[in-house]
This record gives C-alpha cells, sequence and structure tokens, in this order.
C-alpha cells in the first residue's frame, strides 16, 4: 500500500491552523497503482515550480510548497484564495524504491512516480512435484 492515513495527523495540523487564526493551506492529491508504479497527483494552482520541494526521508515523502499574493499596492476587495506554505506528508510502503521517485509539474498539478522496489515485484516460483523429482532422477531405460 502506498499510505497509511493518519487522521488525527490531518486532523491535528487543520485544528492548530484554525486556532493560529490561518487559513486552511490543504493539497488534496490522488494516488493511484498503475503497473508495478504508484503515481501521486498534488493540486498546487498558482504555485511556481522552484517553490516546490519534494522530500524523502526513510519511508515518509513530504511535499512543500509556497503560493504568495502580489497586490502592487492594489486594494484587495475579496482574497479567498489560500497563500503562503503548504506542506503534506505521505507515509510509503516498505515496498517502494524511494531512490527512483520521479517528480514534474505541469498545468498546477504536480505528478510524482513511485516505482515498486525490485525485490518486493510479484515472481513466479515454480512448483515442482515429487513426481518431477523421480522422473529425474530416474536412469533412461535403454
Amino acid at each position: 500500500m502506498l499510505m497509511r492515513f493518519d487522521p488525527f495527523s490531518e486532523l491535528d495540523g487543520l485544528t492548530a491552523q484554525l486556532q493560529d487564526g490561518n487559513r486552511l493551506r490543504w493539497m488534496p492529491l490522488d494516488a493511484y497503482r498503475s503497473g508495478d508504479t504508484f503515481h501521486v497527483d498534488v493540486d498546487l494552482p498558482g504555485v511556481k515550480p522552484e517553490s516546490i520541494e519534494v522530500t524523502v526521508e526513510k519511508n515518509v515523502l513530504s511535499v512543500k510548497a509556497e503560493r504568495q499574493w502580489k497586490t502592487d499596492d492594489a486594494e484587495t476587495l475579496v482574497c479567498e484564495r489560500p497563500t503562503g506554505t503548504f506542506s503534506r506528508e505521505l507515509f510509503l510502503g516498505e515496498s517502494l524504491d524511494t531512490e527512483k521517485i520521479a517528480a514534474s509539474y505541469e498545468n498546477g498539478v504536480l505528478h510524482l512516480s513511485i516505482p515498486v522496489a525490485e525485490e518486493a515485484k510479484a515472481r513466479r516460483i515454480e512448483v515442482r512435484s515429487s513426481q518431477d523429482e523421480h522422473a529425474i532422477a530416474a536412469p533412461l531405460a535403454s
């Protein structure tokens, strides 16, 4: 499995932001598996690619990004889009190859590809029967 969801951790983060009077800074994402690769798409509209930071330590993948407001001395009439620093952590399963994570950013979506480690991939195990062993060990008739 890609992630172990910890609802209490997410709730603690949201509660802390509300108590501090900050707006919620949420990074919605989709995660799916295709073949031997897990994919994660994170919505980051309006974020400059150079402000995105993706790190992995042990089995924790962290995504951090920043979106700033530019007013150019204009009077703000409505401000509904969240700004500031956004962050999200994903807990990766032990079977994923964290050395080969790839990241790309296009049209406001950060795409991460995380391959399954070679040693964790499904492999075929040959099943032998006792009849096979006798047939191999039996001398050939002349």
